[in-house]
């Protein structure tokens, strides 16, 4: 069995690394302190292809595939997290349309995402009271005419303020999941406003909102796939999405355990460096090879996706262990800098404020476990 990546993977992996190390880790602090969000390098993502890594080229895209596209998150997620979020996201919308728009939709829209003319883009899923309950939305729409009226409210949007399109599911038939449908949303549509900011314990930079729809009219043709068929589509790119957050878990805890290997070389206590003490070198041990593990995990969903072949189960596999691991990592090297990784004078205290939400967004642990199951009791 062969892990290697192709060279076009390492390419992109390689791109994604120097640009990370030379342009994004640099500016990751300040942008974490101030809660701005990363314009310029998101300009340059858009630049170096990484805003559509598994779009097909004649949609602008790099056309690399999902294994080179998590380990070029995984790069981004390494120098900042908050960067690469909105890095994560705008690919799986774009994704989401190449998938699933018409010709004319996936025209207007991806090229625009993947060459930088929309800053980003952003996935409206959750609701206040529509969590992990997602088919438990309110937000609906009702057909009038040749336009679509849309009212409610969403919850936890990134880069809501920024984003040039919006994916959005609303109820347009019964309850439950079948009565969903997705659509494609401008910001600036009459009646769709940003609502509040929310003030965040990590990725500061990444801007998160809740969207307002008072009787917002949008066109017909706007009806991304089948009617009341949009449960479907979010799931499947979900499925994609948790890819995503594994790779940025691992991204985070990989900064992490480098920063812990080198502050354990250099700190001293009881005459010598703390790297010299088993209790540091198991630490350490244990963070490397959960790491590798988690790792494997991640490139084997990556790559059953690129196949074409089923991979929702392994997604969640790779989400739950990625995630949880990465927590554990980054406590395990925050532990080791002990109280100088409580002060913001090294980034250790970032990654972990940073790397909590792993195990939340694109489905909690929790949920994680029950697409797992579900799928071995089948």
């Amino acid at each position: 069995m062969d892990w290697d990546p192709t060279p076009e993977q390492l390419m992109v992996r390689d791109m994604a690394r120097d640009f990370a190390r030379r342009e994004v880790f640099p500016v990751a602090a300040a942008l974490d302190r101030e809660a701005r969000f990363p314009s310029e390098l998101v300009r340059r993502l858009a630049e170096l292809g990484l805003m559509g890594v598994n779009v097909r080229d004649e949609f602008g895209g790099a056309q690399a595939g999902s294994v080179a596209y998590v380990l070029a998150l995984l790069e981004i997620a390494a120098g900042c997290a908050a960067t690469s979020v909105t890095m994560g996201v705008t690919n799986m919308v774009a994704e989401v349309i190449q998938q699933f728009g018409t010709d004319a939709q996936r025209r207007k829209y991806i090229p625009a995402i993947t060459g930088g003319r929309f800053a980003c883009a952003s996935f409206a899923l959750s609701e206040a009271g529509a969590g992990s309950d997602a088919g438990s939305m309110k937000t609906s729409a009702r057909r009038d005419g040749d336009h679509w009226v849309v009212n409610g409210e969403k919850a936890w949007i990134t880069s809501g303020p920024r984003a040039g399109v919006f994916v959005l599911w609303a109820r347009t038939g019964g309850e439950g999941t079948a009565g969903i449908s997705t659509f494609l949303v401008e910001p600036g549509t009459p009646g769709f406003s940003i609502g509040r900011h929310e003030d965040k314990l990590g990725l500061r930079a990444s801007e998160t909102v809740s969207l307002i729809f008072e009787d917002c009219r949008i066109p017909a043709d706007a009806l991304l796939g089948e009617l009341n068929r949009g449960f479907r589509i979010a799931m499947m790119a979900l499925d994609g999405g948790r890819l995503g957050i594994a790779a940025q878990s691992l991204g985070i805890s990989r900064s992490a355990i480098e920063e812990a290997t080198a502050y354990a070389k250099e700190r001293k206590q009881f005459g010598r460096p703390i790297a010299e003490f088993q209790a540091i070198q198991w630490m350490l041990a244990d963070c490397a090879t959960e790491w590798e593990a988690a790792h494997l995990l991640l490139l084997r969903a990556a790559w059953l996706k690129e196949q074409g072949l089923p991979f929702s189960k392994e997604a969640s596999m790779a989400k739950v262990f990625c995630s949880e691991k990465a927590n554990a990592i980054c406590a395990r090297c925050f532990q080791i800098h002990g109280g100088y990784g409580y002060v913001k004078e090294y980034p250790i205290e970032r990654h972990l404020r940073d790397v909590r939400v792993t195990t939340i967004y694109e489905g909690t642990s929790e949920v994680q476990r029950l697409v797992i199951s579900r799928q071995l009791l089948k």
